[in-house]
């Protein structure tokens, strides 16, 4: 993908991933709207990277129509949509409705909203990218936290519909999957999340990294961290022995916190 003078939308890139890749893109020639429902945050990335800050609510309805409504009104085509904001609830089915129910907005309804808003007039022009920050969750699973685990998968799994469905159309569609990132996602992943995911983590600009390679070859999956591939395919080939070690690192976390 050639980013030169291209459109491109960050959402929750006040901070962390989002921020690391909206530098990214800036840096090789994007035209960068920064979107977080910080506006502070948003119009600090902003005016670091030269692009517009468009703070405000990317997961509701209203607030995704308006946020792509007021990126075009600047852009003038959205080139790329890299639909990154996302929350982490901890807990299992004893979470309440509204930290499931924020789960489900935060972390897919608001791309299947962008996805509304934009591939009509992708699949008219013919060419569109869809990159959404899925988290190794969304192939594996998250300890101690069941909503993110579950909309996690449910986020890549509508990457995987809109890409067979508009492949062959001109919209390229990506997801993201890295474990543990150092961001504040992390900080507030509590004593399971760090338990797990802190010895390995790396910083968001790793992960933008790994974005900027993957924009170049035009993956599906983009891997921050490669041995992710191989758990993802022990899961698929043994599932029954996947869980078995899955429940050993869980009672090792039960062990840690005791």
């Amino acid at each position: 993908m050639d980013l030169t003078d291209s459109g491109a939308v960050v959402t929750g890139a006040g901070n962390g991933i989002g921020a690391a890749i909206a530098r990214r893109l800036a840096g090789a020639g994007a035209r960068v709207v920064v979107n977080d429902i910080d506006a502070g945050a948003a119009e600090a990335v902003a005016a670091e990277i030269g692009g517009v800050a468009v703070p405000g609510d990317a997961a509701s309805e209203a607030g995704v129509t308006a946020l792509i409504a007021e990126a075009g009104a600047h852009l003038g085509a959205i080139d790329l949509y890299a639909a990154n904001a996302g929350v982490g609830v901890a807990g299992g089915p004893e979470a309440s409705e509204q930290d499931w129910d924020l789960a489900w907005q935060v972390n897919v309804m608001a791309h299947v909203r962008a996805a509304r808003e934009l591939v009509p007039g992708w699949l008219e022009r013919g060419s569109g990218r869809f990159l959404s920050t899925v988290s190794a969750a969304g192939l594996l699973t998250m300890l101690g936290s069941a909503p993110y685990s579950v909309t996690k998968h449910a986020a890549l799994s509508f990457g995987e519909w809109l890409s067979a469905t508009y492949g062959d159309r001109g919209i390229t569609v990506q997801c993201v999957c890295p474990l543990g990132v150092r961001t504040n996602l992390l900080e507030a992943s509590g004593d399971t999340g760090k338990a797990i995911l802190a010895a390995e983590a790396i910083t968001p600009e790793e992960v933008a990294d790994a974005v900027m390679a993957g924009l170049a070859d035009g993956r599906f999956l983009i891997l921050p961290h490669p041995r992710v591939a191989d758990h993802y395919a022990a899961r698929a080939n043994d599932t029954d022995r996947w869980l078995a070690g899955m429940r050993r690192l869980q009672a090792k976390v039960f062990e840690g916190n005791a």
